[in-house]
């Protein structure tokens, strides 16, 4: 299966031009050539089937053949806002193991712990397109630029709130709070976790305190537990 990703094309229309980057690597290094077909998604959650039938290498034009509309949609809505980690490289491999099990949107926080207060995200989001098309996903996630965690709290979500923290105190496991098929927003904290203030603030904000298990995670391990728990526990 060779799959493109295509955020610009219309679901309506019958034909659709690869931009030069795509039609490069089509043309050039997969070898392409007209009457073979091609996958399309355009990270909104319809899945196309094309023919080519120009092999230009700067501009690769195709007929839709089909559409499938919602390809794959899960049963639920999962947003983690997750503290970029020092070494961003861990944070790009949550990202990417994220996607290809399944995530609807990631919110970088920044927390008074936080080892690192910016991130490229035109950068990630590059290895959350490459991460969709690996695993045949046709919803991109949402990644949204860095807010300070203060700011994300007063947010209004519709659905579950979770925070996962290592402070001493009430938590329950994830299993036992989350509702299947809805929505949660669930925070992950920096190496240093967060402060008691931020939790109890989160508390305040009708955050539930959650645990992830008995060993202390990475930022990164932790997010992405947090990520599979919610796959596997809506799993139908």
């Amino acid at each position: 299966m060779q799959l493109f990703y295509t955020p610009d094309i219309d679901a309506a229309s019958s034909t659709y031009f690869l931009n030069e980057e795509e039609s490069k690597h089509g043309i050039r290094v997969l070898r392409l050539q007209p009457g073979d077909e091609v996958q399309l998604i355009d990270g909104k959650g319809n899945f196309y089937t094309a023919a080519i039938t120009d092999a230009h290498p700067k501009r690769t034009q195709l007929q839709i053949i089909s559409v499938q509309k919602e390809f794959n949609k899960r049963n639920h809505y999962l947003h983690i806002a997750v503290a970029p980690t020092k070494n961003i490289e861990r944070l790009e491999w949550f990202l990417e193991k994220a996607t290809e099990i399944g995530i609807d949107e990631i919110s970088l926080i920044i927390s008074q712990r936080s080892e690192r207060k910016e991130a490229k995200v035109d950068r990630l989001n590059k290895i959350i397109t490459a991460a969709i098309k690996q695993s045949i996903k046709a919803y991109h996630p949402v990644l949204n630029e860095p807010v300070a965690l203060s700011k994300l709290l007063a947010r209004p979500f519709d659905g579950q709130k979770f925070i996962a923290h290592c402070e001493p105190g009430d938590k329950a496991a994830l299993k036992d709070q989350l509702k299947t098929q809805g929505s949660y927003l669930i925070l992950i904290g920096p190496e240093g976790d967060f402060t008691p203030k931020e939790i109890a603030d989160a508390i305040n904000f009708d955050f539930k305190a959650i645990t992830l298990g008995e060993s202390r995670l990475r930022t990164e391990t932790a997010a992405l537990e947090a990520c599979f728990e919610v796959n596997f526990l809506n799993r139908v």
